[in-house]
C-alpha cells in the first residue's frame, strides 16, 4: 500500500468554527496521527440550488448548475478513499443546503463509489440526532459505500458556539469514529490491491407501475 489513504470531509455548517466544526477537528487529529490525508470544503453557507432531474450530467459528466462547489467536490471524491458528512440538525433533518449539495454530488457523479468509505456527523442541541444520522447515511448505503460506526452514534451535543467541546462522550465518539474510518479505508486498499473489487451484476432497473 503505497499512497496514503485519502478523506473528503463536507461541512454543512453555515457557521464557521462552530460545534460541528469542533466535532471534524476530533476527527482530523486522529486522521494526522494515522497518516490519512484529509481535505475539509464546507458547503452550509453557500447558496446551492437542488437537482432538477435536468439529466445534463448524463450527457456532459457534470452538473448542469456552475455556481457553485458541487463540480469542484466531484473530482475530489472520485479521487478519495473515504466521506465524511456533517450537519447541524435543523427540524429533526440536515442543514437544507448541505442536502442540496449530496442529492447532486451523488447524482451527477458516475464514478463507481463501491468500497470508498463513507462517515457521518450530526450535531445538535438536544433532539434529532438519530433522524439526521439516518438521513445522511442513506447517500452511502445506496451507493455501495460501506458505513462507519463508532461506539455511539457518530453524534455531538452543543447549541451555542464553543459547547461541544464540553460533549467528553461526543469528542471520544469522533475520536472512535476517526480511528475505524483510518482501519477500513487501509483494510479496504490492501484487499483491493490483493482482490480487486467485489463482482457486480448488470443493473435490474425494476418500478411498480404495470
Amino acid at each position: 500500500m503505497s499512497e496514503k489513504c485519502k478523506v473528503l470531509i463536507i461541512n454543512g455548517s453555515p457557521r464557521k468554527d462552530g460545534n460541528t466544526s469542533i466535532a471534524l477537528q476530533e476527527m482530523e487529529k486522529v486522521f494526522g496521527e494515522q497518516g490519512i490525508e484529509y481535505e475539509e470544503v464546507r458547503v452550509g453557507s453557500k447558496a446551492i440550488r437542488g437537482c432538477m432531474a435536468c439529466g445534463y450530467c448524463f450527457s456532459h459528466g457534470e452538473c448542469v448548475f456552475k455556481d457553485d462547489p458541487v463540480n469542484t467536490l466531484a473530482p475530489k471524491f472520485e479521487e478519495a478513499d473515504g466521506l465524511v458528512i456533517a450537519s447541524p440538525v435543523y427540524y429533526g433533518s440536515a442543514n437544507a443546503t448541505l442536502i442540496a449539495c449530496l442529492d447532486r454530488l451523488f447524482y451527477s457523479t458516475h464514478f463507481d463509489k463501491t468500497m470508498k468509505v463513507g462517515a457521518s456527523v450530526v450535531c445538535a442541541r438536544r433532539g434529532g440526532l438519530s433522524a439526521t444520522f439516518d438521513e445522511l447515511n442513506k447517500y452511502f448505503t445506496i451507493s455501495n459505500m460501506p458505513v462507519v460506526s463508532s461506539q455511539y452514534w457518530n453524534s455531538i451535543h452543543g447549541r451555542e458556539k464553543g459547547e461541544a467541546a464540553q460533549d467528553g462522550e461526543g469528542l471520544q465518539t469522533m475520536r472512535g469514529l476517526a480511528r475505524n474510518m483510518a482501519f477500513l479505508m487501509k483494510s479496504i486498499k490492501l484487499g483491493k490491491d490483493q482482490l480487486g473489487l467485489p463482482e457486480k451484476e448488470e443493473w435490474i432497473p425494476t418500478h411498480f407501475i404495470r
